[in-house]
């Protein structure tokens, strides 16, 4: 299952209902994954204290099982050299997003203000005042920009233009934006190229010898539409873009309104 909006609401608040759904599936046989744009360093304790089984990070860069790394394809330490002087040359704030923590540039906290308090705004429905303190409550601001360990580059979008261009600049990496309700891009991102979800989960399949028949995908994004149509069963989240929700097997209710336990009672997870 996706993080953000699924198992999580959009200010990353896992409602009891989803942590119900959770323990009760575990405890009736069944394993269940997070798989997320977020790397390992954004997996918080309590995420974790759930009970899952492992994860999916970097939209598929990085697989664990059990504590188990499975699969972990990260970016060459030239290739993040490259985009972020490149960033840095266009006045854009940014960050790396490592399995050892969230690495800032030094303009991040005030340039990406107005893009968190929107984004706020969109996905809770609330008055905007969220901060990127509290979006991001771990980010470091001071460490190396120059890394070898990056699983993909978050940057703050002026326009859809500064995507097109970081695409038509690194056609060696995969470029993608999120962070709005309809779609509408609020971040760019560059990471490892020929990755998706969908890969990952085959990839852990592999290593349970498990069946791709036994599968159910939970998201609520664009970028969630590949794990769905690769498992079995696809569930949308209610609050879900107009894309995923059209194509999924079942749309539940939104993950505020318990959707993700109502959607584990319905197909008999639980």
């Amino acid at each position: 299952m996706d993080v953000d909006g699924t198992l999580v609401d959009y200010q990353g608040r896992l409602p009891d209902s989803a942590r119900l759904a959770v323990r009760q599936a575990r405890a009736n046989g069944h394993r269940v994954y997070i798989c997320t744009g977020r790397s390992r360093a954004e997996i918080y304790p309590f995420l974790w204290e759930i009970g899952l089984d492992g994860m999916i990070g970097g939209n598929g860069s990085y697989v664990e099982d059990a504590g188990e790394v499975i699969l972990h394809q990260m970016m060459t330490a030239a290739q993040c050299r490259a985009v972020v002087d490149w960033l840095q040359a266009r006045g854009l704030p940014f960050y790396l997003e490592s399995n050892s923590g969230l690495y800032a540039s030094v303009d991040f906290a005030s340039g990406a203000a107005d893009a968190v308090r929107e984004y706020s705004c969109r996905k809770n429905g609330d008055d905007g005042t969220m901060t990127v303190q509290q979006a991001f409550p771990d980010m470091i601001y001071d460490g190396e920009l120059y890394r070898a360990d990056v699983n993909k580059i978050s940057f703050v979008l002026r326009s859809i233009q500064d995507y097109e261009d970081a695409a038509a600049a690194f056609p060696d990496l995969k470029a993608g934006t999120w962070g709005g309700s309809g779609e509408r891009a609020l971040f760019g991102d560059l990471g490892v190229k020929n990755i998706t979800k969908a890969h990952a989960i085959d990839t852990l399949l592999n290593h349970l010898h498990a069946d791709r028949a036994d599968t159910i995908a939970f998201g609520d994004a664009k970028v969630d539409i590949p794990m769905l149509k690769y498992c079995a069963y696809g569930v949308a989240m209610g609050n879900g873009g107009d894309e995923i929700r059209e194509m999924a097997d079942l749309v539940t209710d939104d993950v505020e309104q318990d959707g993700l336990l109502r959607a584990f009672c319905r197909l008999r997870l639980i």
